[in-house]
């Protein structure tokens, strides 16, 4: 099973920026559709974004036009930049290869303050 690791939480105040990285412990280049979700307390984990082999994407309508994602398959990872924070992104991150049997980062901080 692969692993993936985030990185690039923290805190940073409303309208700034964020860059959160997905590093895999192996080649990503056969996992076709790799994402990004996220979780805030009391509420479900939601998807926030897709990326696929050829490069399509799909984003939460939530995040449109403020959150982009990439894929360097070249070096194992997938990125997520974020941009016009608001709180309400305040949540854990993770990455998800969407591939049987699915398998989940261990999530990273998101903290944005009003």
């Amino acid at each position: 099973q692969v692993q993936l690791v985030e990185s690039g939480g923290g805190l940073v105040q409303a309208g700034g920026s964020l860059r959160l990285s997905c590093a895999a412990s192996r080649s990503i280049f056969s996992i076709n559709a790799m994402e990004w979700y996220r979780q805030a307390p009391g509420k479900q984990r939601e998807l926030v974004a897709r990326i696929l082999g050829g490069g399509s994407t799909d984003y939460a309508d939530s995040v449109k036009g403020r959150f982009t994602i990439s894929r360097d398959n070249a070096k194992n990872t997938v990125y997520l930049q974020m941009n016009s924070l608001k709180p309400e992104d305040t949540a854990i991150y993770y990455c998800l290869a969407d591939i049987p049997p699915r398998t989940w980062g261990q999530g990273t901080q998101v903290t944005v303050s009003s």
